[in-house]
């Protein structure tokens, strides 16, 4: 009797269970939970007033108030159950990624990219150039170079001009400098002469022996090194100042046709800088006043823009120029290679968060679409493995996933998992599987004779030569007397606190090679005889 009723009992809930299973069949092809409704619920209020919320921990879970904690009473210690206060402190202490080794400071704004010319499509059958009036969403980060995420945005330094497009055939990223030249044209050299300039493992001080002690051993550095010590070295904010490639990429248009190229930025806004005083004095009034300017500027509808150029050589052409196009200590003087417009960026909106949108954004020049492919430039190819690489490590494996880095166009591959992977490419293979093949998109253009090699693997370093000092001799010369004049004493308040006089006087011979008259006047300001 015990039996049969437990039977009954066990039977009618299996027929219970049964039922339930029935009711609760459903279409397969319907996904049963979208895990991507969570995001979308959040991205849903990112613009809501907190007057519109309710507190919470990261969970979700309602909680009183954010400024409790569990204790024992009031005057007891506090319980390992105070979920608010450890979620707080343990979020708190990992609140920062860790800061780029250059390129730390900056600001950033939106805006968009519009072909204003038929010029880039006469060279270039990428799709972001094809008509005249096309425009293409960007994101830019502009930025000092070589200090810290504390740094005063007027510092005498190089400045950074990002800019993200997001086309619809992929990112295109443009890391430009405000110079068209770089310090080095052997990439080994730059984790040295960035050491340099950062701060002394010692003292922890910037240290103006170190800076002077590169560049005076490193001959073929002078011509940034007269440019930054200028008045140029210090802008007046970000939207003053032009942009630059430095590095020489390709513009195909198809099988065997394609040109070299340099893209330029020319700021709209015109060109203005800093004395070596007011910088100084900006400094300690206003350190962010580069990252404040642009935001108001746009916030006040006064919208900073950049007409956008190219530079273009044939094969033919920079084989017989006179100075090595991949060479990124030298500039393709204009009164050779001629400007030609293609288009403008103009910003139109400010960083609804500065670390989603402008910390966390991520730039890499191997982001070209068809139609742009690098050239043998010996610093871009450091660059394409650097500058994607620095990403991996700062904001992880999987940070073009994140919202300011991500591609408007669908991404398919088999790059999986990984930390902080919020869109794994779903129930696709993770391998290229025949039962599930995945498309490949036809080649546009055979670039297989693009380059032709003449010799075999060597270990190479460049040697400074005569040639290394043509462009400074014309800056010098091109410049006015008041620039002159700045340049000088510019280097003497700068060299002049370097204590070592080796370097001081090392550094006054190569002055004195390109001009006389200025060599002679920066040796007597630091107190050296030539």
């Amino acid at each position: 009797m015990y039996f049969s009723g437990f039977a009954a009992l066990l039977f009618s809930g299996a027929a219970t269970v049964v039922a339930h299973a029935e009711q609760a069949k459903r279409d397969a092809s319907q996904p049963y939970f979208d895990i991507y409704q969570g995001p979308n619920e959040q991205d849903s209020i990112i613009n809501d007033l907190s007057t519109q919320l309710d507190y919470t921990l990261s969970g979700g879970e309602a909680y009183p108030n954010p400024y409790m904690s569990d204790r024992l009473g009031t005057t007891g210690p506090i319980l390992i159950s105070s979920t608010n206060l450890i979620e707080s402190l343990a979020h708190f202490v990992r609140e920062r990624v860790p800061e780029r080794t250059v390129h730390a400071k900056g600001g950033g704004a939106h805006g968009w990219f519009e072909v204003t010319t038929p010029v880039a499509a006469n060279y270039s059958m990428a799709t972001v150039f094809s008509e005249v009036g096309k425009r293409t969403p960007v994101t830019a980060r502009f930025s000092t170079i070589a200090g810290n995420l504390g740094n005063a945005d007027t510092v005498r330094d190089l400045r950074g001009l990002a800019f993200k497009l997001r086309t619809e055939d992929g990112i295109l990223d443009w890391p430009f400098l405000n110079h068209p030249v770089f310090w080095l044209r052997d990439p080994a050299k730059f984790p040295h002469f960035i050491h340099s300039q950062k701060r002394n493992p010692q003292t922890n001080l910037l240290d103006h022996n170190n800076f002077w002690d590169y560049l005076s051993s490193n001959n073929e550095s002078i011509y940034q090194v007269m440019r930054t010590m200028t008045d140029l070295g210090t802008p007046y904010g970000f939207r003053h100042m032009n942009g630059y490639s430095g590095n020489t990429f390709r513009a195909v248009k198809g099988n065997d046709t394609w040109v070299y190229i340099k893209i330029t930025a020319m700021s709209d806004q015109g060109i203005r800088n800093n004395t070596n005083s007011e910088a100084i004095v900006q400094a300690g009034v206003n350190p962010d006043f580069g990252v404040q300017d642009l935001y108001d500027a746009i916030a006040a509808g006064n919208y900073p823009s950049w007409t956008i150029y190219w530079q273009t050589m044939t094969p033919q052409q920079a084989e017989n120029y006179k100075y090595n196009i991949f060479d990124l200590t030298k500039e393709w003087l204009v009164e050779d290679v001629p400007l030609q417009e293609i288009g403008r960026i103009t910003l139109v909106q400010n960083p609804t968060n500065h670390f989603a949108e402008v910390e966390q954004i991520g730039f890499d020049p191997a982001n070209m679409p068809y139609g742009l492919e690098p050239s043998e430039d010996p610093t871009l190819q450091a660059r394409l493995f650097a500058y994607g690489d620095a990403q991996r490590y700062r904001t992880g494996i999987n940070s073009k996933q994140l919202p300011i880095n991500c591609p408007l166009n669908p991404v398919a591959n088999f790059l999986r998992d990984g930390a902080m992977n919020f869109n794994n490419q779903g129930k696709r293979p993770n391998f290229w599987s025949q039962q599930d093949f995945l498309s490949l998109a036809p080649r546009p253009y055979n670039d297989d004779n693009h380059t032709i090699w003449t010799g075999g693997a060597v270990k190479y370093l460049s040697t400074p030569t005569e040639a290394d000092f043509d462009l400074p001799r014309i800056f010098w010369n091109g410049l006015s007397e008041r620039d002159q004049n700045h340049l000088i004493y510019n280097v003497i308040w700068h060299l002049g606190q370097a204590n070592d006089s080796t370097i001081r006087t090392e550094q006054c011979k190569i002055f004195y090679h390109v001009n006389a008259t200025l060599g002679e006047a920066i040796a007597k300001g630091v107190n050296v005889t030539l």
